[in-house]
C-alpha cells in the first residue's frame, strides 16, 4: 500500500504534538496549514506557530492562509489531491468545500470526551464544571460544530489539582498516540465512526478574560477550579485598588465561614479569603507587569488584611 497523502491543519503546541506522532510514525504530510504569524510578547513580534516552526525544521511545506474560503486556496488544497485531512486545533473553520476534498474525509483530535464540551475550549470547561474525566475524540469533521461521528476515543482522569496547562499536555500526547494508531483503520475504512448523540451535547465557548475573574460570592470550590481551569491562560483574577491580580494557585478551606470576599489573614503560609461557601487560602500571584510570587510575598507587599474584595 502506497503512503497516504495527508495534508496536516493545525496552530498550537496541542496540534504540534499530533504532528511529531505522524512524522515520528513515518506519516509525513504533504504540506501543512497554520494560522498566519501573530504579535506575541511584550514587543509585539511577529511569532510562528508551534506547528511551522516545526514543520520547517522538517523540510514540509507550510501554508498560512488567512482563510480557507478563499476560491484559489481551496483549488490548491485540491490539486494535492489528499487521502486525508487532519485537523488539531487549527483555529479557521473548514468550509464544505474543503470538507469534501479528501478521499476518507477530514479528521479532527478533539480534547474532550464528545458530544460533551464541543468547542473551543473543551479542557477548560472540563475543569470548571469539576467533571472527573476527560479525553480524545478522532472525529469525521463535518459543517456543525463539533458534530461528526467517532471513530476512535480515550479517556484520562482530571486530577483534584491538575491545572489545564496540565491536563493539556497530557491530552496532546494522548492525541497523537491515538491518531497514529488509529489511523491505519481509518485510512482503510475498516474502522467505522459511532454518531453522537447531540441530546447529550455541552458547549464550550472561546474564553474571555472577563470569564476568568473572580466572584468571592460563589463556592470556595467552585473558585479553586476556575483558578486551575484558566491556569495558564489567561489567569484567573481579582481587583484590589486600582490593581488586577492573577491568582495561579489556591487550596479550599472548608471549615471557614464568613461573607465573601473577606481577607481574614495574609502571611508568609498564604492569603485566607472567605467565598460564599467556605474560605481559599491563595498560594501563588502576580501583580500586572510583574513575575509570579508567592502569595506570602504579595502579603509583605501590599496590607491585605481585613480587607475586603469586591
Amino acid at each position: 500500500m502506497n503512503a497516504a497523502k495527508i495534508l496536516f491543519a493545525g496552530t498550537p503546541d496541542f496540534a504540534l504534538a499530533s504532528l511529531q506522532a505522524l512524522v515520528d510514525a513515518g506519516h509525513v504530510p504533504l504540506a501543512v496549514l497554520t494560522q498566519p504569524d501573530r504579535p506575541a510578547g511584550r514587543g509585539k513580534k511577529l511569532t510562528a506557530s508551534p506547528v511551522k516552526l516545526y514543520a520547517a525544521e522538517k523540510e514540509i511545506p507550510v501554508w498560512q492562509p488567512a482563510t480557507l474560503k478563499d476560491r484559489d486556496m481551496i483549488e490548491k488544497i485540491s490539486t494535492l489531491d489528499p487521502d486525508i485531512i487532519i485537523v488539531a486545533a487549527y483555529g479557521l473553520i473548514l468550509p464544505q468545500a474543503v470538507l469534501d476534498i479528501p478521499r476518507c474525509g477530514c479528521l479532527n483530535v478533539h480534547a474532550s470526551l464528545l458530544p460533551r464540551w464541543r468547542g473551543a475550549a473543551p479542557i477548560q470547561q472540563a475543569i470548571l464544571n469539576g467533571d472527573s474525566e476527560t479525553g480524545i475524540c478522532l472525529m469525521e469533521m463535518e459543517a456543525g460544530l463539533d458534530t461528526g461521528p467517532v471513530f476512535a476515543r480515550a479517556t484520562i482522569a482530571i486530577g483534584e489539582q491538575d491545572t489545564a496547562g496540565e491536563l493539556h499536555d497530557r491530552l496532546a500526547a494522548l492525541g497523537g498516540k491515538l491518531l497514529v494508531e488509529k489511523l491505519p483503520a481509518i485510512l482503510s475504512a475498516s474502522l467505522v465512526a459511532d454518531p453522537q448523540n447531540s441530546a447529550e451535547a455541552t458547549y464550550a465557548g472561546k474564553i474571555q478574560t472577563q470569564d476568568a475573574a473572580i466572584d468571592w460570592t460563589a463556592e470556595a470550590e467552585e473558585i479553586a477550579r476556575k483558578i486551575r481551569a484558566y491556569n495558564p491562560v489567561p489567569g484567573a483574577w481579582f481587583e484590589f485598588g486600582d490593581e488586577r491580580i492573577k491568582c495561579w494557585k489556591a487550596t479550599v478551606l472548608n471549615d471557614v465561614e464568613g461573607p465573601g470576599g473577606i481577607i481574614l489573614q495574609a502571611g508568609k503560609d498564604g492569603i485566607d479569603i472567605t467565598c460564599g461557601r467556605g474560605a481559599l487560602r491563595i498560594l501563588e500571584v502576580q501583580r500586572p507587569g510583574r513575575r509570579k510570587i508567592s502569595a506570602g510575598e504579595l502579603a509583605g507587599q501590599l496590607s491585605l488584611a481585613g480587607r475586603r474584595l469586591g
